[in-house]
């Protein structure tokens, strides 16, 4: 796992808004596939830190199912 110092490092990506992430704000996270990694970061800061996992560790943490859909 590592963490990005800001958005920068994952710039150019289509981010997507979690389908858990409610309309009025609040706690928010938005995720984006790249070619070898899976970014996230807080859809209140954009320009803030992300954090990268693998593609691997990403599907093993929301399921393989629910992620090739995505992808």
């Amino acid at each position: 796992m590592k963490i990005a110092e800001s958005s920068t490092a994952a710039s150019g990506l289509a981010w997507f808004k979690s389908s858990y992430s409610g309309t009025e704000g609040g706690q928010c996270v938005e995720v984006a596939a790249g070619s070898a990694a899976v970014h996230v970061r807080d859809s209140k800061a954009v320009a803030g830190p992300v954090l990268t996992v693998s593609r691997e560790a990403w599907a093993g943490f929301v399921g393989p199912a629910s992620w090739e859909r995505r992808v």
